[in-house]
C-alpha cells in the first residue's frame, strides 16, 4: 500500500515553502514541520523526493561552509528580547536538510523503489527481486516493475536504468512504458535528452542508443521537459522529440505494455519459443525454401544478400535475446535481394509484424524494385489504408467473381484491431490455380480468382518504407520468410500456431 496519503496536506504545503524560501516568515510553522521532520520517515521522504526537483537546493546542500556557520550563529544566545532571528529558523532547516541527506542515503538501501512482478528471458533481474538505487542493464527480455507508489513499469531490452527515487526512474538506453495512479502522480523518467514528468497517465519513453529520445502519450497527460525553462504539456495520442523539441507520430508498437508481459511469459513457459524454432527449422529443410530473414546474423538460406545493410534500428523481437527490424522514420528500410532471377509458379511469403498505425495510403511490408507493367510479375505486398493486405503483380487481370475495387487481390478483415501487437500476416500466390490467397493470424482470409497470372518475380527489392511518398512503414517485422511453393491451410495454421508469442496466462 502506499505511504503518501498518510502525509498532511499541511506538511506537502509547509515543504514547497521550506523549498522555495517562503518558510522563514512563518517560525511557529517551521518549527512544527520540523518536529515532525524528526518524528516522521515519511513526511522526510516526501522532502527528500521534492528536493530531488529543487535545484537551488541541492546546491545548498553541497555548500557545507554554509551549513557550519549557519550552526555556529544558531548556537549563539537570541537577542534580549527573547526572539530569535529569522536566520535562525534557516538554520535549523539547513541544519534538518542536511540530515535528510544522510537519511537519503540510508534509506536508498534499506527500502527497495520497485519490486520486479514479471521478468521474462532477464537474467539477475527475477521476479519477486527488490530494486533500489542500483544501476542495472538489461541485455535482453521484457521486465515488469511495480514502484512503492503503485506505478506499473514495462521496461524492454536492450536498455540501462537506475531509479533514483520511488518517483524518479534514469533510462540511460531502451524503451518503457508507464501506467501511472493517481497515488504515483509525478513519476518521473529522465533521459540523457531532457525528461518527462507524469501528471496521472498511461505513457511512453524511447532512448535510442543513437539519436533522439521521444516520449509518447497513450492517455492522460505528460510533460515534456528539455531545460530548466522549457516544457511541453502532451496529451491523448502526442508524440515529442525531447532532442529536437519537435512533435512526433504516435507509436505504439514500439513499446510492450502491462497486459502483454503476462500473455509472453505464459506463452514461453508453455514452450512456445521451442516450437517457432522448430517450426522455422523446418522450412529451412524443405526444398522449396528461398529465403528466411530473421535478423540474427547470417540469416538468409536459399541464396541472396544479407539483409544487415539498410536504414533500420535492429530492436528485440518477438522472443527475449531474439532481433527484429524496427521502421520508424520515413525512409528507413532494408534492402534484400532473394529469388535470384527465377520465376515463380508458386509462391508463399509470410512475417510476423507490429504495426505503429496505418499509413497513408500504404504500409509498405516487401515491394520488388522496377515495378511496372512491362516487368509482369514484379511482388509488391502491403497494407492499405482500409486495414487489409494487398498484393499487386503488374500484368495479371482478376477474374469472374473478384470483388476489389482497385484491380489487385486483397484480404478480407482488417488488422487494425492488432496495432501495436504482434500478428502473422501471409500470401500464398499459385499462378498455375489462378488464385491469390492470404492469411491472418493463420487463418484463411480471402482468395481472389485470376485470368492473367505471370510467374511471380522477386530479386532486388526493399522490406519497409519503399519510397519517401505513399509506401511507408511504422513497426516492426520478424521471421520473414520466402517459399517457391503454395503452403497448404493447415501448414499456415501451424506455422501460425508454433511462433505466436502470447498465451492466456490462465490456460
Amino acid at each position: 500500500m502506499s505511504d503518501a496519503p498518510r502525509l498532511h496536506d499541511d506538511d506537502r504545503r509547509l515543504i514547497d515553502e521550506l523549498l522555495d524560501g517562503r518558510l522563514a516568515s512563518e517560525p511557529s510553522a517551521a518549527d512544527d514541520l520540523l518536529a515532525r521532520l524528526e518524528r516522521d520517515p515519511v513526511t522526510r521522504e516526501y522532502l527528500l523526493e521534492r528536493a530531488a526537483l529543487h535545484a537551488g537546493l541541492r546546491q545548498s546542500l553541497r555548500r557545507r561552509h554554509l551549513t557550519d556557520w549557519a550552526v555556529s550563529r544558531a548556537q549563539e544566545d537570541p537577542p534580549r528580547g527573547g526572539r530569535r532571528p529569522r536566520w535562525h529558523v534557516l538554520a535549523r532547516f539547513t541544519v534538518a536538510a542536511c540530515l535528510a541527506g544522510a537519511f537519503l542515503a540510508a534509506v536508498a538501501w534499506s527500502r527497495p523503489y520497485a519490486t520486479v512482478t514479471m521478468g521474462i528471458g532477464t537474467a539477475g533481474l527475477a521476479t519477486g527481486r527488490t530494486v533500489r538505487g542500483e544501476r542495472h542493464e538489461l541485455a535482453s527480455g521484457v521486465l515488469e516493475l511495480k514502484t512503492r507508489r503503485g506505478a506499473q513499469v514495462v521496461i524492454e531490452a536492450p536498455a540501462a536504468f537506475q531509479f533514483e527515487s520511488p518517483q524518479r526512474l534514469r533510462l540511460a538506453k531502451g524503451r518503457i512504458a508507464a501506467d501511472v495512479p493517481t497515488q504515483a502522480k509525478g513519476f518521473t523518467i529522465v533521459t540523457p535528452s531532457g525528461e518527462a514528468i507524469d501528471l496521472g497517465t498511461r505513457f511512453a519513453v524511447d532512448v535510442p542508443a543513437s539519436g533522439d529520445a521521444e516520449v509518447h502519450v497513450f492517455d492522460g497527460e505528460v510533460v515534456a521537459r528539455t531545460g530548466a525553462h522549457a516544457s511541453t504539456s502532451l496529451r491523448n495520442g502526442e508524440a515529442f522529440s525531447l532532442a529536437t523539441n519537435t512533435a512526433r507520430e504516435l507509436r505504439t508498437a514500439a513499446f510492450i505494455r502491462g497486459g502483454e508481459v503476462a500473455e509472453l511469459a505464459a506463452a514461453i513457459s508453455a514452450g512456445q519459443e521451442r516450437m517457432s524454432a522448430e517450426a522455422i527449422q523446418r522450412l529451412r529443410d524443405d526444398p522449396a525454401l528461398i529465403a528466411v530473414i530473421d535478423f540474427e546474423g547470417d540469416s538468409v538460406g536459399g541464396g541472396g544478400t544479407s539483409p544487415a545493410a539498410g536504414q533500420n534500428r535492429l530492436v528485440q523481437g518477438r522472443w527475449p535475446g531474439s532481433q527484429a527490424a524496427d521502421f520508424t522514420n520515413i525512409g528507413d528500410h532494408l534492402p534484400l535481394d532473394v529469388g535470384g532471377d527465377a520465376d515463380w509458379p508458386q509462391l508463399t511469403v509470410a512475417a510476423w509484424v507490429r504495426l505503429d498505425r496505418l499509413g497513408e495510403p500504404y504500409q509498405s511490408l516487401y515491394h520488388t524494385d522496377g515495378w511496372a507493367m512491362q516487368n509482369p510479375g514484379q511482388v509488391h505486398w502491403m497494407i492499405v489504408d482500409s486495414g487489409v493486405m494487398r498484393l499487386a503483380l503488374p500484368g495479371w487481370k482478376l477474374g469472374a467473381g473478384a470483388i476489389e475495387r482497385h484491380g489487385h487481390p486483397e484480404s478480407r478483415t482488417s488488422v487494425l484491431g492488432a496495432v501495436g501487437r504482434w500478428m502473422h500476416l501471409a500470401f500464398v500466390y499459385d499462378s498455375s490455380a489462378r488464385t491469390a490467397r492470404f492469411y491472418v493470424d493463420g487463418r484463411p482470409d480471402g482468395v481472389t480468382p485470376l485470368v492473367d497470372a505471370p510467374l511471380a518475380r522477386l530479386g532486388p527489392a526493399r522490406v519497409g518504407n519503399w519510397n519517401h511518398n505513399d509506401r511507408k512503414l511504422s513497426g516492426r517485422i520478424d521471421e520473414l520468410v520466402f517459399v517457391g511453393r503454395a503452403l497448404s491451410a493447415d501448414e499456415m495454421r501451424d506455422l501460425f500456431e508454433a511462433g505466436v508469442p502470447y498465451r492466456s496466462s490462465s490456460l
